[in-house]
């Protein structure tokens, strides 16, 4: 019975219902339908605590969360803190933050590596015993060149031979702080001569005095991240350790450290993937944040970053997240996935969720000659087009209103169909109106527009059944909240930036953020709380953002109501 197969007949369930197979389901499948590990699943999410999560993460997280969930195991959170130079409560509170968003729960299961610093050193002392592993005292740049390179073996280092008690003594005082840091590291014995450079006598630990933001000072010996991931694994009796395609040549050692300390609960497995690569995008820890320290964006939740705070500030759900993570599924091969997928991801989640409102971002006055002056009535709108769940809200009109400038021209082209002189239009729910004058300034610029209503027309047709083209949404003046819209695009110009040794941060969109002041809403949007999510009609969807407030709302664009990147006209770099 093939892996599917036994997946199937594992749930008793029909295989439309059952959740998608890959490859890493695959291999689980196969393995808890044979018994192994006594038929339980255990996953980890292990983050290092050095910066934000980006939506590379959110794969491995719905991955991890996602085959625990379909197996019914579990998956733990753990942090990796084993570098306490680059390490901070801040990002640690983050990351548990974004999970929880993202919708995944670790419950009681949240680990740190540096809950094994004790135990981790005990096994140090093992290896060192069983003459699997010893102290070095060549510099780092030594260690480099008798490392040897891709295409020579390395050499011996002068103190592999220690004798197991010397070994033992200068740990020891490794661990108390009476040598300086750098002087010794510990190394795993393996094979200088191996193909796998990986291989070749690894370091294991190393000395460095830095405060921890557990631990405080209590250490100075700190164990390398390819020793303490695969022993905390087998710590917490993981089963399947998932990981991406840069650890694949790391397995070995993950391996040998599984093999070769006793005593270990479980024996996990690694198995890679490939990471996400998204167009317009870059995902490099270290490039992020060099964009945040040198300030390019304005901190690590920007929306223009792809970190999922800088998405949930910018307007994208869970839902799409977890969605898009689903679509692109999880492959052998490194491949690069174009932002487009994420985008409309969001576009249809937003579309089924997001309530509907009326803002102009570019206002041009529209003045009603023959509507009475004072007058003023509302519509009742519906607040989905397709969702009556969603309620209606009422909408104030009066004599004075505000459309989109970009909904006029003067000297319109044939296919122009939205307002002009002496055109006909309807206002969104409310009435037909035909322009009959235009208003310019000293210096020629448009700056109002003289119209008459129809009013027959009330809900937005005709009694006689004549036709417009064209459909304007609008905000009545009188009653207009003053915000800012902060739209944002893509933050690079080029698909792969950084590409060809170019520097990336050459390739910054200048458009990337563009923020508008003195757009007009209407009244319900004024005092949205932080995190709301509209589709402004015509325009795109929209989300209040954390600076807003009913004295001064603050919107973000989360994304277009279609994609017109491909449309645009190249943009410089």
């Amino acid at each position: 019975m093939d892996e599917v197969a036994l997946f199937y007949n594992h749930y008793m369930t029909d295989p439309a219902e059952a959740p998608r197979l890959d490859f890493i389901r695959d291999i689980v499948a196969a393995d808890q339908a044979a018994g192994t590990n006594r038929g339980r699943v255990a996953t980890r999410f292990p983050p290092e605590p050095n910066g934000y999560l980006h939506i590379g993460h959110a794969k491995s997280i719905c991955l991890n969360f996602g085959v625990a969930d379909d197996f019914g195991g579990v998956c733990n959170l753990r942090f990796d803190d084993t570098n306490p130079v680059t390490e901070d409560t801040e990002y640690v509170d983050s990351i548990q933050e974004d999970v929880r968003w993202l919708g995944f729960d670790w419950q009681d299961r949240l680990f740190y590596a540096s809950d094994y610093f004790e135990r981790l050193y005990a096994c140090a002392i093992q290896l060192l015993r069983d003459g699997k592993a010893y102290v070095d005292s060549l510099s780092a740049d030594d260690i480099r060149e008798y490392r040897g390179t891709l295409r020579e073996p390395g050499r011996d280092s002068p103190f592999r031979d220690r004798a197991v008690a010397e070994n033992l003594d200068l740990f020891a005082k490794m661990r108390a702080g009476e040598v300086p840091d750098g002087a010794h590291v510990l190394r795993a014995k393996i094979d200088m001569a191996s193909p796998n450079i990986n291989m070749r006598d690894p370091v294991l630990y190393r000395v460095r005095r830095a405060h921890h933001h557990r631990t405080g000072d209590a250490w100075c010996l700190y164990p390398m991240y390819d020793y303490a991931h695969p022993l905390s694994d087998a710590f917490e009796a993981i089963t399947h350790s998932l990981c991406t395609l840069e650890f694949e040549e790391h397995r070995p050692l993950y391996d040998w450290l599984i093999a070769n300390v006793t005593d270990l609960p479980a024996r996990p497995r690694q198995i890679e993937f490939a990471r996400l690569n998204l167009t317009y995008t870059v995902m490099s820890k270290r490039k992020l944040n060099q964009l945040v320290t040198e300030k390019h964006v304005h901190g690590w939740d920007d929306p223009r970053m792809p970190t999922i705070s800088g998405l949930r500030r910018r307007g994208f759900t869970p839902e799409a997240i977890r969605r898009f993570c689903d679509e692109i599924g999880v492959a052998k091969r490194e491949n690069q996935i174009d932002v487009g997928l994420l985008e409309f991801c969001v576009r249809e989640d937003l579309n089924a969720r997001a309530p509907r409102a009326m803002a102009v971002l570019r206002p041009l006055k529209v003045v009603l000659e023959n509507y009475p002056e004072g007058q003023v009535e509302t519509f009742e709108v519906a607040n989905h087009p397709s969702d009556a769940s969603m309620g209606t809200r009422q909408v104030p009109f009066g004599r004075e209103l505000f459309i989109e400038r970009d909904d006029f021209l003067e000297d319109p082209p044939k296919k122009f169909f939205r307002m002009a002189p002496g055109r006909e239009v309807r206002l969104r729910g409310a009435y037909l109106i035909t322009c009959r004058e235009v208003i310019k300034n000293n210096d020629g610029d448009v700056v109002e527009l003289r119209c008459t209503y129809d009013p027959p027309t009330r809900g937005g047709d005709a009694p006689d059944g004549r036709k417009v083209k064209a459909t304007l949404h609008w905000v009545s003046a009188a009653h207009a909240a003053d915000a800012e819209v902060r739209l944002y695009d893509r933050l690079f110009t080029e698909e792969t930036p950084g590409a060809s040794q170019t520097d990336f941060l050459s390739q910054i969109n200048p458009r990337a953020l563009e923020v508008l002041t003195g757009c007009k809403l209407e009244p319900s949007l004024a005092d949205a709380a932080a995190g709301a999510r509209y589709q402004f009609e015509r325009l795109g969807y929209f989300c209040a953002d954390r600076d807003s407030s009913a004295a001064r709302p603050v919107y973000n664009r989360t994304v277009t109501l279609r994609d017109s990147w491909g449309t645009k006209q190249r943009m410089p770099a």
